[in-house]
């Protein structure tokens, strides 16, 4: 029975008569073609200056999950998806042609393989912090002690905390939730990153008042600015998932009347933003009718739980869209902005074995920073990164252009791809993307006829788990703009928030 589910969990829409997959021939590259445009990056590294004006503005975008397996699999996907006649090896995501990048070392302060908070903290305060915990010091080990949670003391500073406290205007824009980890710790602190309203409290800290990680979001206070007549006293900008954390158990949500909100505490968040003078909107339309020149603060619902994937997207703005809202917004900030921009949903993907979402969902990041790097100029660090990687493997010896969602197609003797995919030695195909462990199946079929190309389909891992989980790996920055050229060699994750105070000027 077991093996049967298995079975079941590749969809039955990829087993259907599926034709098998082939190699598509590929144009060849001359010797000359492959020298010219090596030197040119050579060259191109050879004219770099490092920009050491101080920066107005930062717009740091995190791809929560994105590895650089994930990088190179979707950077051949999105080639092959604008149908390289070379296959698609030697495309570029828009961040990839950044000039100064690093490594990340990911680990923190109890994880040798981490998590999103731990993570985004170390990003957003400077410091490493323990499991589960949103911009909380490591000296609080545990949810338990939400009284050490709530210590000013033991609250790490962030990155938009100080730029609020400068005047700067600030933002976060995420397809997930806008309280899970990665936006969250941008704002919230938080002993637990899973008290997202009050309704996922313990009784402990819901009996001791502590704010849940949406109310946080509302209550954020540090200076007060003023957009087109309107106050704001914290984020200007707040668009992503996680309706349902701000709305009562008596609201209706507007989407599905016959769902509600979580809350507990009868406060309608949502509600409080607009009476405070902010703009609400939860769907395409509402967000079609924002006007960066005129409006106040932006809180921005699209879904009750985390947005749609990409490929799924319908009534609701893709993360490009929102992005250049955001900029569009901010950059009237009279004294700079910070923004934070994350694709979620890599990540989600990745944690369903599911690499057709996850590499789509990277595809959009990168679309995301190109819109970004097209909006502003060179008084903007750009920083892209990643807060932990993935289990997905890229393997095999495929041909050049092989499809990189398909079966592993080889070579044969005269250089050129073989007509039937290359065979293990159980005698079964198998594909270049695969999981070290996750809910795909780990029993070994016979995939000749399944589309393994097809978006629901689950890549095979090696070890059967309820999810696939994260990997420990470096990960890459990527960055351009004032200061960039100090993202060298192998750092600290959280190096990454001392690049970005320092281009800013506030140390």
């Amino acid at each position: 029975m077991r093996s049967i589910g298995r079975l079941l969990s590749l969809g039955l829409a990829v087993l259907a008569a599926a034709a098998p997959l082939r190699a598509q021939a590929t144009a060849h590259e001359t010797r000359d073609e492959f020298m010219a445009r090596a030197r040119a990056q050579v060259e191109a590294n050879e004219r770099l200056r490092p920009n050491v004006n101080k920066a107005k503005n930062v717009i740091l975008f995190v791809g929560d999950g994105m590895g650089a397996t994930t990088i190179a699999a979707a950077r051949i996907l999105e080639g092959q998806q604008k149908k390289s006649p070379y296959g698609g090896e030697e495309n570029l995501l828009s961040f990839e042609k950044f000039p100064y990048l690093a490594h990340s070392k990911t680990y923190q302060a109890n994880q040798q393989v981490p998590d999103s908070a731990p993570t985004m903290t170390s990003i957003v305060t400077g410091s490493k912090a323990n499991d589960g915990m949103l911009s909380v010091a490591p000296n609080v080990l545990s949810s338990d002690d939400f009284a050490g949670g709530a210590d000013l003391a033991n609250r790490l500073e962030t990155i938009l905390e100080k730029a609020e406290g400068r005047g700067m205007w600030t933002g976060v824009v995420s397809t997930a939730r806008v309280t899970h980890a990665t936006p969250g710790a941008c704002y919230a602190h938080s002993p637990n990153r899973d008290w997202e309203s009050d309704a996922d409290l313990s009784s402990g800290a819901a009996a001791a008042g502590f704010p849940d990680i949406a109310r946080q979001l509302l209550d954020f206070k540090v200076r007060e600015t003023t957009m087109n007549g309107v106050r704001s006293k914290g984020l200007e900008i707040a668009m992503g998932g996680g309706r349902d954390r701000f709305l009562t158990r008596s609201d209706a949500d507007p989407e599905d009347p016959r769902k509600t909100g979580r809350r507990k505490d009868g406060r309608n968040l949502a509600k409080e933003w607009q009476t405070a003078g902010g703009a609400y909107v939860w769907d395409q339309a509402g967000f079609a009718k924002i006007d960066p020149a005129t409006t106040g603060p932006v809180l921005g619902l699209f879904e009750a739980s985390h947005m749609q994937y990409e490929v799924d997207r319908v009534n609701e703005p893709s993360l490009t869209e929102m992005t250049e809202k955001a900029i569009r917004i901010l950059q009237r900030g009279p004294d700079g902005f910070f923004l934070m921009v994350e694709g979620g949903r890599v990540d989600h993907a990745h944690h369903e074995g599911n690499a057709y979402r996850a590499l789509n969902e990277a595809i959009e990041l990168a679309r995301a920073v190109q819109k970004a790097a097209e909006l502003v100029g060179d008084d903007t660090l750009i920083v892209v990164t990643a807060d932990h990687s993935h289990t997905l493997t890229m393997s095999g010896y495929p041909t050049r252009g092989n499809d990189i969602l398909g079966l592993v197609v080889e070579n044969g003797a005269d250089g050129k791809p073989l007509k039937d995919p290359t065979l293990a030695l159980d005698g079964r195909p198998y594909t270049t993307l695969g999981y070290a462990n996750g809910p795909g199946t780990s029993v070994r079929l016979d995939l000749t006829r399944v589309r393994t190309n097809a978006p629901d389909y689950k890549q095979q891992a090696l070890v059967p788990t309820p999810a696939e989980t994260h990997g420990g790996e470096d990960v890459v920055i990527f960055a351009r703009g004032p200061f960039a050229h100090l993202f060298q060699g192998t750092m600290e994750e959280n190096a990454i928030f001392w690049v970005m105070t320092k281009a800013l000027g506030f140390w």
